[in-house]
């Protein structure tokens, strides 16, 4: 088991992502949990169960417990540092995917925001780079399926019209189950220790159950996020967290330092601030141009001859507004 060196100040601050004997297997209790109380908020009516195809269900289930299994690995024949970069190098990557698969496109002054605000978070958090192959390999397995599954997270709400609660409903039983058959194996295999060997203290129970608890609400923020905004947003949301992480680390902690951090950070927040000021009117856009597409839609059913009726031209109507407000969404 690698141990994290505590002469570095990133590396302090960055504990969220530090070596774990059981990382995989307690993501497996996280999901698990988040299942229950969500089929608890079920049965007291606080949302609608809306059953989605067993096929996209389990493709999607499968795709993203191998997803947190590759990162989990990726981090532990890392360095942090490396590790680091490879989330950094999810949105590039989103960016990519998205461009040539759902034929999306980032504006330049989105592509300079995103640009600058990677760099900005590279200078603050990255000083370790060692590199091996095997390692290498894992982070870009990890890249892939994390950025195949945050657009697919994104693509089924918007496609089955489905919100990001009943799409985490559907799909959280599986991933767990993913991940509490493989969790073990893949903990086991990065620390060599037994995960149900060790001794569990009331104190350690606890944390257990306080670590389940957050990830119920951190689960459902993440699907929601990204059903709402998009995979790229989540992924600027998520390099926000790092920089609060060193900020806090600093005045809470006394953490050490450096300019280069500050440097980093102030960039970092420079590039989120240029991507929600470049991304709202482009929003706005596709907004406005959905709406008048649909509203163009009903004009030219309405100089039509009325050839079914009132009722059949009705029907034609709400198909044909439907078919497009998906099609939009894509």
């Amino acid at each position: 088991m690698k141990f994290v060196d505590k002469s570095l100040p990133e590396k302090i601050n960055l504990s969220i992502i530090e070596k774990s004997n059981s990382a995989t297997t307690l993501t497996s209790w996280h999901l698990m949990l988040t299942y229950v109380t969500l089929h608890v908020a079920l049965k007291l009516n606080l949302f609608e169960n809306k059953p989605i195809d067993m096929k996209t269900v389990v493709l999607f289930g499968i795709l993203n417990g191998i997803s947190i299994g590759f990162l989990n690995l990726s981090l532990g024949f890392n360095s942090i540092g490396f590790y680091q970069m490879t989330k950094l190098a999810i949105i590039p990557f989103t960016v990519l995917l998205e461009t040539i698969f759902s034929k999306k496109q980032f504006s330049r002054n989105v592509k300079l925001s995103l640009l600058i605000l990677l760099l900005g978070v590279g200078i603050a958090s990255i000083t370790d780079l060692q590199l091996s192959f095997v390692g290498t390999i894992l982070s870009l397995l990890a890249i892939l399926t994390t950025c195949v599954g945050q657009i697919l997270t994104n693509t089924i709400q918007k496609r089955l019209n489905i919100s990001s609660t009943q799409l985490l409903y559907q799909s959280a039983p599986l991933q767990a189950g993913i991940l509490i058959v493989t969790g073990p194996l893949v903990d086991q295999f990065l620390t060599k220790k037994n995960v149900f060997a060790h001794i569990y203290s009331y104190v350690v129970l606890s944390f257990i159950l306080l670590s389940c608890l957050i990830a119920v609400s951190v689960n459902f923020s993440t699907f929601l996020v990204i059903g709402k905004t998009s995979p790229v947003t989540y992924q600027v949301l998520g390099h926000l967290k790092t920089c609060l992480v060193l900020g806090f680390g600093y005045t809470l902690l006394h953490d050490p330092f450096t300019l280069r951090n500050i440097v980093g950070i102030l960039l970092a927040i420079v590039g989120m601030g240029l991507y929600s000021y470049f991304c709202r009117p482009e929003t706005k856009k596709k907004h406005h141009g959905d709406h008048s597409s649909i509203s163009q839609v009903k004009e030219n059913d309405t100089s039509t001859p009325l050839l079914g009726g009132k009722d059949g031209h009705q029907d034609k109507e709400d198909h044909e507004s439907k078919k497009l407000s998906k099609d939009s969404l894509v």
